[in-house]
């Protein structure tokens, strides 16, 4: 049975207008500008740069992180610091590379000091990054790290117990179900090397769904 999105509360201020720009984008070339526009997130104030996504939005497979840190606030990409170097050799061994996936964090603003974001922070990006998913239409998407799980999943468990188990979701935007995977952010795994052994079985599995999903739509899982 696939996990329903959580019910949405009724949005105001500042969540409510990041609502209605990101529905009014048809793309994401819009998105990312109407987002290096918006100034209803006070983290622009403190960050470098906005940092969007990066990869390949044809992919069946996306990831999702939690926030950029101070090396993808200086170049204005997710996963380009040391955890990203670390995410991109461990996808490597399943054989993806960034021209085989499209990835994006839940903020898109270094906090400072890559403080813990507040659960407004997290509310006023949330409308971007679910019509960032409406427009890419992933196949399954890896949450690395539990923050954007627990936001959009609306699951209330730490990553320890939300991840390893692949589950169907099914938002309002998709019309089939999405498998989900979550894992531990590799920043996680740099402080706790022993972890790894853990992230290899989750590898494992997503490496599994994609042949599945190959094998119903092409080389690439989508019928272009």
């Amino acid at each position: 049975q696939a996990i329903a999105p959580p019910a949405r509360r009724p949005e105001t201020g500042d969540v409510a207008a990041a609502r209605r720009l990101a529905l009014a984008c048809p793309d994401l070339t819009a998105l990312e500008a109407a987002l290096a526009g918006f100034e209803g997130c006070a983290l622009r104030r403190t960050a470098t740069r906005l940092c969007f996504a990066d990869g390949n939005p044809m992919s069946p497979l996306v990831l999702v992180g939690e926030a950029p840190g101070a090396e993808e606030d200086r170049q204005g990409k997710p996963f380009v610091g040391p955890s990203g170097r670390l995410l991109d050799r461990m996808l490597a061994t399943i054989g993806l590379d960034r021209s085989r996936f499209w990835i994006t964090n839940c903020l898109f603003w270094r906090p400072p000091g890559n403080r813990t974001p507040s659960p407004q922070e997290v509310a006023v990006c949330q409308p971007f990054l679910e019509r960032a998913l409406e427009l890419v239409q992933p196949k399954i998407v890896l949450f690395v790290g539990g923050t954007a799980a627990r936001t959009l999943l609306g699951l209330e468990a730490g990553v320890t117990r939300l991840r390893g188990t692949l589950r169907s979701w099914h938002p309002d935007w998709s019309p089939a179900p999405i498998g989900t995977l979550v894992t531990f952010h590799p920043a996680y795994l740099l402080r706790n090397p022993a972890q790894k052994k853990l992230v290899w079985r989750d590898l494992l599995q997503l490496s599994q769904r994609l042949d599945a999903i190959s094998g119903q739509g092409g080389p690439e899982g989508r019928p272009h």
